[in-house]
């Protein structure tokens, strides 16, 4: 899932102008698990920008499924009409959607998107994917050294692992090239360790110019 933080509520403030009517859109789903964008938190920050003193004379608030799906942006029509400013509480790329979608409409974030990761445990959450559009979890026994290892390398640990820890945080950080062996040991494919990986494909990251995926069979 994506996981994203809200922006200090100054960040927030400041941004904002001073109008009539202020929309808090909040997002349903992945900033949902990670509590920092969901019905509840658009009506806590809301209640924040009320209190806050800014000249704001309506602050409403919505929530729905998906602000990164046109499907459900409909649903926002009758309030966004309404709305001088949409503070949108999705990430970035809901953000960006809303934005599409009502052209005519100012909308500002209030979340600073992070990663995409796992929940480990309540209020944990990890970055397990960097979205870098060349998938090699076949070769590492499904965890990633882009994303686990400190310094993204592909073919081993670097000199400063000891004791199954990385040198960026020798006492909590685990070195990513000691998790895959002791993975590959476990399965019984150390030997994969013995294949050199060719440099990275950087063609297919991001590379001047947004990333698409088109599948022609369900293409209208």
């Amino acid at each position: 899932m994506i996981v994203a933080e809200q922006k200090p509520i100054q960040e927030i403030l400041a941004a904002l102008p001073e109008v009539d009517n202020l929309l808090v859109a909040g997002c349903d789903t992945c900033v949902t698990v990670c509590m920092a964008g969901g019905d509840k938190e658009a009506r806590v920050l809301c209640a924040a920008i009320r209190m806050s003193g800014k000249k704001i004379r309506n602050v409403e608030t919505v929530s729905i499924e998906r602000q990164c799906d046109r499907e459900f942006l409909s649903e926002l029509s009758d309030k966004v009409s309404r709305a001088d400013v949409v503070l949108s509480m999705a990430c970035g790329a809901g953000v960006q959607m809303l934005s599409d979608f009502f052209p005519a409409t100012i909308v500002q974030p209030a979340l600073n998107t992070l990663f995409m990761g796992s929940t480990e445990e309540a209020g944990y959450w990890l970055e397990r994917c960097l979205g870098c559009g060349d998938c090699s979890l076949e070769l590492t026994a499904g965890i990633c050294p882009k994303t686990r290892c400190s310094k993204g390398l592909m073919n081993g640990p670097c000199g400063g692992s000891v004791g199954g820890k990385c040198e960026v945080d020798p006492k909590s950080l685990d070195c990513g090239w000691d998790l895959i062996y002791k993975r590959l040991k476990s399965l019984g494919r150390i030997e994969r360790l013995m294949d050199i990986q060719p440099p990275r494909n950087w063609s297919r990251a991001h590379d001047g110019r947004p990333r698409s995926v088109i599948r022609k069979d369900v293409r209208l």
